[in-house]
């Protein structure tokens, strides 16, 4: 009896080191940011609930993008997320570390890099360097470490050739790279886009996206791009749509926008490219999936 305890004891353990080993090449997938259950008001009004019952999870080396017209609780959630705002109900931890702590609000603002609407409200000295320095000079980084930093920072947003100049000289979406590039000096790993976009010219928005990007790609920084043009969602891993302070739907660009009636309940629709290619599968056109006018054009030349 004793020996067959023993041997239903021994097979039992050496399954879960089967299953163990098994899934030990398989890497598991942790959120840099975990939203849990957040509610929020703001002290001036909170009988109105600005947040509802947030849930939402992002991930190492994510592109995400926030949707949702004025009012939704984008901007609010980003400032959540870097510990701006703490949550009325419900938790919010950064790599591991709750903002409801005070003590947690150094480290987490070290790692979560905001990046606001208007470039002008971000400047705070009148030569490039020294503005893109001024981050890691407060915080105690040594002297020589700032040199290289901000060198490193220009380099990425493509404005090393201005690190002598004055902000007042630059472009809206050059004014929003040095911007950028402040908070890379800071080596973030979480970059969040508060509607940095949207004082922009076409050239500008599409300047500081490249960028966003290419942080992404090349240095694995995890991007929330939070705006409210459509089109700038697709270049993103996933997206999540904001409605009244909840979540109501979320899924890869694609998912989100061929579900143009769901977005039409929240007055929202589908970047252009993508509604004309949905409107030529309803009336009966064979497209592959497309992203850009010019994909589109490509598909419809094979049409033709």
């Amino acid at each position: 009896m004793v020996a067959v305890k023993f041997f239903l004891w021994y097979n039992k353990i050496m399954s879960s080191v089967d299953e163990i080993m098994a899934g030990a090449d398989k890497p598991v997938k942790r959120p840099v940011i975990k939203v849990e259950n957040v509610s929020f008001s703001y002290p001036s009004d909170e009988s109105n609930l600005v947040l509802q019952d947030i849930n939402l999870e992002v991930f190492r080396g994510e592109f995400l993008a926030l949707l949702g017209h004025n009012g939704s609780g984008k901007s609010t959630l980003a400032k959540l997320f870097n510990g701006l705002l703490v949550p009325l109900t419900g938790d919010i931890e950064i790599f591991g570390l709750n903002t409801a702590y005070e003590e947690n609000e150094f480290k987490i603002r070290r790692n979560i890099g905001l990046v606001f609407q208007n470039p002008d409200n971000q400047m705070v000295t009148t030569i490039i360097e020294d503005d893109v320095a001024f981050g890691p000079e407060n915080v105690g980084i040594p002297r020589n470490e700032i040199i290289e930093r901000v060198r490193w920072a220009l380099d990425a947003v493509g404005m090393s050739a201005y690190a002598k100049g004055t902000p007042t000289r630059l472009s809206g979406g050059q004014k929003q790279r040095i911007a950028i590039a402040g908070v890379l000096a800071l080596k973030p790993k979480v970059i969040v886009l508060d509607e940095s976009t949207a004082m922009l010219d076409p050239r500008g928005r599409r300047e500081v996206l490249a960028v966003a990007k290419r942080l992404q790609k090349e240095e694995g920084i995890t991007v929330i791009l939070i705006t409210h043009f459509m089109e700038e969602a697709l270049m993103a891993d996933r997206v999540v749509v904001l409605d009244k302070g909840k979540v109501y739907m979320q899924g890869k660009p694609l998912e989100v926008f061929e579900n143009e009636e769901a977005l039409k309940q929240i007055k929202l629709g589908a970047p252009p490219v993508i509604s004309l290619k949905n409107r030529l599968r309803e009336m009966g056109a064979s497209i592959n999936d497309v992203y850009t006018e010019g994909e589109l054009a490509k598909e419809l030349g094979k049409l033709i």
